[in-house]
């Protein structure tokens, strides 16, 4: 079930919030079209930012499937500011057709996130220095 992000990106900058005031737009893709990310500057129950980033290939090794999910899962990892990333369940998606490219070699820094692209993959990192590696042949968090 693929259900775009664009009502939460609506919302958030119809907020007026970091997303919105920042040059660094709050969503991205890279150059493969194959990982999408968006920045949540924290709306309703999560009332903190986050990073998530979905690859369409999906996570490799697959996790497990979490007991109470019904939804997708495998496919991406989230983050907060601070703590490790994991891997999640949901019925929509990151992956924006539209959302801008982020070239390899280019670097993307929104609140407490840094993703750098390069053409082995996608690492990003939260300010506690965790993070997740995505690319076709393996992902991981760190």
């Amino acid at each position: 079930m693929e259900v775009r992000l664009v009502a939460l990106l609506v919302a958030a900058l119809a907020l007026g919030g970091p997303a919105a005031t920042a040059a660094t737009p709050p969503f991205f893709q890279t150059p493969s079209r194959n990982i999408g990310c968006i920045f949540v500057a924290g709306l309703g129950a999560l009332d903190k930012p986050y990073l998530r980033c979905d690859i369409g290939s999906g996570l490799r090794p697959l996790p497990p499937k979490p007991k109470s999910c019904d939804l997708d899962w495998g496919y991406g990892f989230a983050m907060f500011a601070a703590g490790r990333a994991k891997s999640f369940c949901a019925g929509d998606t990151a992956k924006d057709p539209k959302a801008p490219v982020l070239d390899y070699g280019r670097t993307w820094r929104k609140g407490p996130f840094t993703c750098v692209s390069r053409s082995i993959g996608l690492r990003c990192a939260n300010s506690s220095g965790r993070g997740f590696f995505l690319s076709r042949e393996r992902s991981y968090t760190f």
